[in-house]
């Protein structure tokens, strides 16, 4: 059968046509199945200190632009703030776990204003510490860049905040972020710590999987001294709870507690140290996927348990095993004010101050180098005669003429005392030589500073030898 060439010509054209729809038919197919599969989907979490300002989605999107630009995309630590030692721990759980570079935020508690003791029932130079704390007084003690607040040695607290960013193909499409209290607080003469855990400034912004996204608390106590001391628990650990359902609460958090009960502990003062560890894991559900900080521990607490007889007599009770500070004042009107005074000089111009000696450092002004308290009587009446000594050398055998008593500093009652270089309690000749101040001063100064001394003990809690510490702040 012949065939015209332009027929031919015809029917090829259109084979071709018919042959290119079918192509566009199928890509248009594809493009379409391709907007079915689902999105890369991704959650980048990081962590840091509470008050750290979350970013804005407009910085996300340019950091994570400048990121690509630069190769340097890369998931965060799943580290974040790891779970750390506060620096002004003391005890056996200051060498548990690597200690901080800085100090903790702290809340130096102010001094009576009484002027003097009249009577037993007259108030104490020293008050009573504080025995709560409030989430916002734990957020404000925190500030901005703080893992740690001591407001007292029976109100402390730590807290994190995790920041997440929601990526879909490649560019961020939302942000969300939440901060997580611990605030451990022990009331008067209790032995149970209590702590209270809050979810804080929990927000988002965007399109993020907020309602897949679960976040379950944790609690551990990895280390006690003695190993055989039984701890009991109470409270409650809730289950994972969406961060849409925790925001939707109007104060979501729980409470923890632990008890040590009396004679599980160490000789001679019935002590018990622990690390109490909270920790957070996150997951996310939804078709989303994770990377970073999948979990996250704020600073460890570290509580203490003891029944030392010398500081109550009613059964012992709970601390928290961290350093505070003695204050004293050199206000016109303060009843110890020549001691703080004295004090103030030993700190400020060491080598003007009594006994003679160029290189004197006196420990007691950071949590590194803290003074610890001294019990027994014979070392602090051996401590007392090395100052007196000082005293009759310096100012002669009647320095006491027109009511005046000899001060030392250290105190008499620490192991930094005067008698410290005595080969009785140094027979390795480790103790530095002189390292401490006595002059006279009037007998009413005196006696304040020693009543104030007494009270602070007292009621903090401290425990003779180098499990303990204070250090000093002068006013």
């Amino acid at each position: 059968m012949y065939v015209r060439p332009r027929t031919l010509r015809k029917a090829k054209r259109a084979g071709v046509a018919l042959a290119l729809s079918a192509l566009l038919l199928q890509l248009n197919m594809s493009a379409a199945e391709a907007d079915n599969t689902p999105s890369d989907l991704r959650v980048i979490s990081t962590m840091g200190p509470l008050g750290a300002k979350p970013p804005s989605l407009e910085d996300l999107r340019r950091d994570y632009a400048h990121q690509r630009r630069s190769d340097t995309l890369a998931s965060p630590s799943p580290d974040g703030m790891r779970g750390k030692t506060a620096f002004e721990t003391v005890g056996p759980a200051s060498s548990w776990a690597r200690r901080a570079g800085e100090s903790s935020a702290v809340s130096v508690a102010a001094r009576s204003r009484s002027v003097a003791r009249t009577s037993a029932a007259a108030p104490p130079l020293y008050p009573e510490p504080s025995h709560t704390m409030t989430a916002k007084e734990c957020r404000d003690g925190l500030g901005t860049d703080k893992k740690f607040f001591i407001k007292s040695r029976f109100a402390v607290c730590s807290g994190a905040s995790f920041t997440q960013e929601w990526v879909q193909n490649n560019r961020p499409v939302g942000a969300s972020t939440f901060g997580f209290l611990a605030i451990g607080t022990i009331a008067k003469g209790s032995r149970t710590m209590n702590v209270h855990y809050r979810y804080v400034g929990m927000e988002a912004t965007g399109e993020t999987g907020v309602a897949t996204f679960m976040v379950t608390p944790d609690v551990t106590i990895p280390q006690k001294w003695p190993a055989t001391a039984v701890t009991q628990t109470g409270g409650s650990l809730p289950a994972a709870q969406s961060f849409a359902a925790l925001k939707a609460q109007a104060e979501p958090g729980f409470q923890h507690n632990v008890t040590v009960s009396r004679g599980q502990g160490d000789k001679p003062d019935d002590t018990v140290f622990a690390v109490y560890q909270p920790s957070l894991k996150m997951r996310v559900g939804g078709g989303w996927k994770m990377s970073g900080a999948l979990s996250g521990k704020p600073f460890f607490l570290a509580p203490r348990w003891d029944a030392a007889q010398y500081v109550s007599r009613n059964g012992g009770a709970a601390a928290f095993s961290y350093v505070v500070a003695m204050p004293f004042s050199t206000k016109a009107g303060a009843p110890e004010r020549l001691a703080a005074q004295h004090i103030k000089d030993a700190y400020a111009s060491p080598a003007g101050t009594k006994p003679v000696n160029s290189s004197k450092n006196i420990p007691g002004l950071s949590a590194d180098r803290p003074l610890t308290r001294l019990y027994a009587k014979p070392r602090r009446d051996a401590n007392r005669s090395e100052a007196v000594k000082v005293c009759k050398k310096y100012w002669g055998t009647n320095y006491a003429q027109g009511g005046k008593e000899c001060d030392e500093f250290p105190f008499s009652t620490t192991y930094e005392g005067a008698a410290q270089a005595l080969t009785t309690y140094d027979p390795q000749h480790k103790a530095p030589k002189n390292n401490f101040s006595a002059r006279p001063i009037p007998k009413a100064d005196n006696g304040a500073g020693g009543r104030l001394m007494a009270d602070f003990y007292r009621v903090n809690r401290i425990l003779d030898g180098t499990n303990d510490g204070f250090t000093i702040k002068v006013s």
